[in-house]
């Protein structure tokens, strides 16, 4: 079941936990500790650009279990929008502060990378890590996301029975392959943190702390990796389009439609049964201080039946939380074949969903 009580936003179309490193890294340990399903991705500018492109992307996105802004811009934005996204969580980072600690052993089994680079990630965790035990890794080759979700590669996952899969296949083949192969995979955590197995093998070095923590590591990686260069400028030009186009005219909506504190007040939801839909009614402001009802109707409707209509009319103002949510919904219905739709939406409301990334929702 979807976790509808998530500190999740919608930042440029993407939901991204508000969560800090030491708040992640428990997450993922209690994950381990219970053996409960996580599946977290590590979204960057990268994921923005692909996920406006690719409804696919966006959706293994949603997805997720966990979502944490692995990319400077997020944060940038964020804090530009008041959203309550204040550091990065590189996978990078996450994965060193996983294999340095001391508090528990975690079996790590790595899923791609460059020929060669896997069998090296490996021989480096047991030669300098603390936390981290290697417990094998597949080099799969360059075929498709079907050759690379063969029964047998799963099995061998399996047998080796790691806690996390590190899977490294490029960010759209990666997050792909883990959507198809999650549930089959015995292990509770797995993420795809496409450089970490280049950086724990020593093939590739990481930026200083100082241009990672200014927003400047993508120098330092294209100074690394030249294939990278074409990617990163390609990226930033989109980035500054999304600048001009989605995101300083959705901060100068926020100045001109703060919602009053009686609409927030005001607030309320409710969930009928009619004809087979499954109708909510939303009334008044909604926004990250007063979301436990919506929050709790959206745990009733994705365990409901029927399709799910979200009346509009009467809402005044939403934000980044509200969204968050919205694309959860929106998810966990899609994967039961069920669809959302929002209707009666106020003009100021749709100019909101544009400008935050998500006009896929704007069906009216």
């Amino acid at each position: 079941m979807t976790d509808f009580f998530r500190n999740v936003h919608c930042v440029m179309g993407l939901p991204i936990d508000a969560m800090s490193m030491e708040e992640a890294v428990r997450l993922l340990q209690k994950a381990r500790v219970n053996r409960s399903k996580c599946f977290f991705s590590t979204p960057n500018l990268n994921f923005v650009i692909a996920s406006q492109k690719q409804a696919e992307f966006r959706e293994s996105v949603c997805m997720s279990n966990l979502s944490l802004a692995d990319g400077m811009p997020l944060v940038w934005v964020a804090k530009l929008l008041h959203i309550p996204i204040r550091e990065r969580v590189s996978g990078s980072d996450l994965f060193d502060s996983l294999r340095h600690q001391t508090e528990s052993l975690w079996r790590v089994f790595f899923f791609g990378g460059p020929m060669g680079v896997g069998q090296a990630a490996c021989l480096a965790i047991g030669d300098q890590s603390v936390g981290v035990l290697p417990t094998g890794y597949i080099y799969p080759g360059f075929v498709n996301t079907d050759e690379m979700s063969r029964e047998d590669l799963v099995q061998c996952i399996n047998q080796s029975e790691p806690d996390m899969v590190v899977v490294s296949l490029g960010a759209a083949k990666g997050q792909d392959w883990i959507c198809r192969n999650h549930q089959h995979i015995e292990a509770p955590v797995i993420g795809h943190l496409g450089a970490v197995i280049n950086f724990v093998a020593g093939n590739i070095q990481r930026a200083p702390q100082w241009m990672q923590h200014a927003g400047l590591e993508w120098v330092w990686r294209a100074k690394e990796e030249s294939a990278l260069v074409r990617r990163y400028l390609n990226d930033g030009l989109s980035f500054l389009r999304l600048l001009a186009t989605r995101v300083l005219p959705l901060a100068w909506h926020q100045v001109t439609h703060k919602p009053t504190p009686d609409d927030v007040r005001a607030a309320c939801a409710d969930l009928q049964q009619q004809d087979g839909i499954q109708l909510v009614h939303l009334r008044g402001a909604w926004n990250s201080s007063n979301l436990a009802p919506v929050r709790e109707i959206f745990t009733r409707v994705e365990q409901g039946h029927g399709n799910v209509l979200l009346n509009m009319a009467e809402v005044h103002s939403i934000d980044s939380g509200f969204l968050g949510l919205l694309l959860l919904l929106e998810q966990a219905l899609s994967a039961r074949q069920l669809h959302l739709r929002l209707t009666k939406t106020p003009q100021s409301i749709r100019r909101y969903l544009r400008l935050s990334c998500v006009q896929h929702l704007v069906v009216e």
